[in-house]
């Protein structure tokens, strides 16, 4: 059975994007513009690069949740692959057998595999196995000896888990069933042209009806929809009527966070940081300079994004900070230890559980203090409206004026 000679792409951080980014880092695959393995920057902003969109889920038994989008989410791994005219072969069975040998045969060809995956599934990710949660993701398997297999997953430190429970984690979802892609070497040609797409894509996210939903849910429009929800306590889908004191609010609070601080493994900040690098990239690859000056506003963007998830979060309240500070460190544990830190993950989770209680019945903010914090958040949230509105108006400028 068969491990990767030499094996050292661990750089991805989002399993999209990431997981593409080892797979080109392991077969040598330069960006013109470096020498350099292409980033994992470059690849986010072709594929569509940021978006913001705004929604709440509210499931029986469950906390509801807020998600706040933070990158295109219209299908982009398609969208990148097929930017790059990126030759891949997809290969997907219903036989755990022919599974297993499409795994092995891959990897005794000399080439990582990409495989989809059910994040809940995997032990590494100490989230729990349950019947209500599944998310299938790919990730890189660059191993499978024995019973064991060898996986690149958003952390800088290598994965195993076993056979059988890699092979539970494949057959989870029909659709993605025991499904593998292989690749060969992007058509570097089509770089400055994808590039090009991917920024247009981010512009119309931001300013057009988008391709799916409602446009109060993403771009400029979101954020103003936001800053309304955070004020207006008649609708019905106001913070005041959706998040009342309690597990609810806290839920609120909490699973904003991790989205704007990196809920899929990517960078905080709501990935603008990001953004900026690819801009920088970009603006040598296009020849064009104005879009590194417009970088410059997408980190100021960051930096709103980085404020914004404090506020929800003050440290002021020590419920709060203490929760913040263990989601952080939850985040972080992944990223730099891998599975060694399970154990305190764990912990971190078992320790989130208790606060949330603890808020059932005794939540740390008064009345009067839940609306300030409503209307604090609602003015941060229309802070970054104008912040990005203005960012976006700068790049699509940059653009135009190529």
């Amino acid at each position: 059975m068969p491990i990767l000679e030499n094996y050292h792409a661990f750089a991805g951080r989002h399993w999209e994007t990431g997981s593409l980014a080892n797979a080109l880092t392991y077969a040598g695959v330069n960006a013109p513009h470096t020498g350099q393995p292409m980033s994992e920057a470059l690849l986010m902003g072709i594929a569509g690069g940021i978006v913001f969109g705004y929604f709440t889920f509210d499931y029986t038994g469950f906390d509801p949740i807020l998600a706040l989008l933070t990158r295109n989410t219209f299908d982009p791994l398609t969208t990148l692959l097929d930017r790059l005219a990126w030759p891949r072969e997809v290969r997907q069975t219903t036989d755990p057998e022919l599974a297993t040998k499409n795994l092995v045969n891959t990897l005794e060809n000399g080439s990582p595999a990409i495989v989809w995956a059910d994040t809940f599934s995997l032990p590494y990710n100490a989230l729990g196995r349950e019947e209500q949660y599944w998310a299938m993701n790919p990730i890189v398997v660059y191993g499978y000896e024995g019973d064991t297999a060898y996986i690149a997953d958003r952390s800088s430190q290598p994965l195993t888990v076993t056979a059988a429970e890699l092979s539970q984690a494949r057959a989870r979802v029909k659709k993605d069933k025991f499904r593998l892609m292989v690749l060969d070497s992007p058509d570097m040609s089509k770089l400055p042209s994808a590039i090009q797409k991917g920024i247009w894509q981010t512009i119309s996210l931001y300013t057009e009806q988008p391709p799916k939903g409602r446009k109060e849910n993403f771009g400029s429009a979101a954020l103003q929809y936001w800053a309304r929800m955070l004020t207006n306590t008649r609708h019905k889908q106001s913070w005041t009527r959706y998040f009342p004191a309690g597990s609810r609010l806290y839920a609120g609070l909490t699973s904003g966070f991790r989205w704007i601080h990196g809920w899929q493994g990517a960078a905080h900040g709501a990935e603008r940081g990001l953004y900026a690098d690819f801009l920088e990239e970009a603006a040598a690859i296009l020849n064009n300079p104005v879009l590194g000056t417009v970088a410059e506003q997408f980190r100021a963007c960051k930096m709103a994004w980085d404020e914004l998830g404090r506020a929800l979060l003050p440290e002021s309240v020590s419920l709060f900070k203490e929760t913040r500070e263990l989601l952080t460190r939850n985040h972080d544990l992944f990223n730099e230890q891998g599975d060694t830190s399970r154990s305190e993950r764990i912990a971190i989770k078992a320790r989130l559980k208790v606060l949330r209680t603890a808020v059932e019945t005794d939540f740390p903010l008064s009345d009067a203090e839940i609306s300030d914090l409503y209307t604090h958040l609602a003015d941060l949230v229309l802070k970054l409206h104008d912040q990005e509105s203005d960012a976006i108006q700068a790049l699509q400028a940059a653009m135009a004026g190529a």
